[in-house]
């Protein structure tokens, strides 16, 4: 599995370390929906989501891996026991529990799997389960997880064809063995959300993998941002305009599929600014410059059912690189994310919320005030906060600006509005530990 799903779950469970649901007007109607999602506690003190990577092996062959995954398991993988007690250190993070997310590489290849899932959930940790859709992967696994105490899995559709989407995962046949297992996971009882790596030579089939998420009832549709790293790097990705079109496109489309964006945190500044224009009755294309991809995209999906209603489209969970977020390595290396290759600690010998609250590179990008360029000049970084990953890929330093952004500080015309509306829901979010 490609490593976009390793950190994409995480608004994908309910869980009591969120929010509750807030009011705002628009039009002069009421709705009962909170513009931004914060977790209820700090995330200075502890994550929202702990991501681990039990193997490298995968017998897919993805071209945007980051992992650039191998056929067999890494010799100095955590060892059971290990793994086991990485499960404690998690469930010492204490309530709510962090939602754990099981991914890889393929981490069916890890014989133990089952052993780990169920042990996850003696521990009363939501757990979810990212694998890839290979022979492995087999109805009678997904039902027995799920006995034991799965909550989610994510599968991924990166094209709205078999063509587009098995020449990404470099097997053939992939597409038509996602789709089988989905519908296993939901008639079992999972939930399950779907990734998407959109690159230029997949954009194209957004709508339709769209369509695909609302008509099959995804829980999520989960939209990576490809940080250019690993077998990435051949791949062609998209400009800061076209991203700006793309995200203001899966806006539209989460008036009827829940979506969420990896490694692409300025989603959720987009998303308070189409709130504003809401409120003021204006139509996007007249205020945010928005190109032809966005006609494109927006085009083939003309009159689809508003199924959520008219109400306030929520931002994704604020949750970034080190501020709610913590990757383990196969070998038990943990990184502010799975693109971001600086190394804070090694769970096998420091327990891993020590490392999460002390490591110097935790504690630097926890600190809005160390944002550069454009990022640090920002009124939207308490809430989005850029890319730190791609930052780091593109210059070398991960408090730089994110260069998949276009967005120029204090250029929207609605600024007041913005600051307003921002201000109404901050008086609502509890954020104590």
């Amino acid at each position: 599995m490609a490593a976009e799903e390793r950190q994409s779950l995480s608004d994908s469970v309910s869980m009591p370390g969120t929010e509750a649901s807030g009011e705002s007007r628009i039009n002069g109607t009421l709705y009962r929906a909170r513009l931004l999602r914060r977790p209820r506690f700090s995330t200075e003190v502890r994550p929202f989501i702990v991501i681990w990577e039990m193997t490298r092996a995968c017998d897919l062959a993805c071209v945007h891996c980051r992992a650039e995954a191998v056929v067999y398991r890494h010799p100095a993988e955590l060892t059971t026991d290990e793994a086991m007690r990485l499960v404690e250190q998690v469930a010492d993070i204490g309530n709510p529990a962090p939602l754990f997310v099981l991914t890889g590489g393929d981490p069916m290849k890890r014989p133990d799997l089952k052993e780990l899932v169920a042990y996850a959930a003696e521990k009363d940790l939501p757990v979810a389960l990212s694998p890839s859709a290979t022979r492995l992967l087999t109805a009678s696994a997904l039902q027995e997880m799920h006995a034991l105490g799965l909550k989610v899995v994510s599968l991924s559709i990166d094209g709205d064809t078999p063509r587009v989407h098995d020449k990404f995962r470099g097997v053939d046949g992939v597409f038509e063995r996602t789709i089988e297992l989905w519908d296993v996971a939901v008639s079992c009882g999972l939930k399950v959300q779907i990734n998407t790596t959109v690159v230029r030579q997949n954009v194209l089939s957004l709508p339709g993998i769209a369509r695909m998420a609302r008509e099959r009832n995804a829980m999520t549709w989960s939209v990576f941002f490809m940080v250019p790293t690993g077998r990435a790097i051949s791949l062609e990705p998209l400009t800061a305009d076209e991203c700006e079109d793309v995200m203001n496109f899966l806006y539209d489309v989460s008036k009827a599929v829940r979506v969420k964006t990896t490694e692409g945190p300025h989603f959720r500044r987009v998303v308070i600014q189409r709130s504003a224009l809401e409120r003021v009755g204006l139509e996007p294309e007249k205020v945010m410059k928005l190109g032809p991809l966005y006609q494109r995209l927006k085009s083939p999906l003309s009159g689809w059912p508003q199924v959520f209603g008219a109400h306030v489209r929520r931002s994704p969970m604020e949750v970034n690189a080190a501020r709610g977020f913590v990757f383990i390595s196969h070998i038990g290396e943990v990184y502010p994310s799975g693109f971001l290759p600086i190394v804070a600690g090694n769970v096998r010998t420091k327990h891993l919320l020590e490392i999460y609250r002390e490591s110097s590179i935790f504690q630097q990008l926890r600190d809005e005030a160390k944002l550069e360029g454009r990022c640090g000049q920002c009124e939207f970084k308490s809430v989005c906060g850029g890319s730190r990953s791609r930052a780091y890929g593109a210059f070398g330093n991960p408090m730089a600006e994110d260069p998949l952004c276009a967005y120029l500080p204090r250029s929207f015309p609605y600024h007041s509005i913005v600051v307003e509306m921002m201000g109404e829901d901050q008086k609502s979010v509890d954020i104590s530990v």
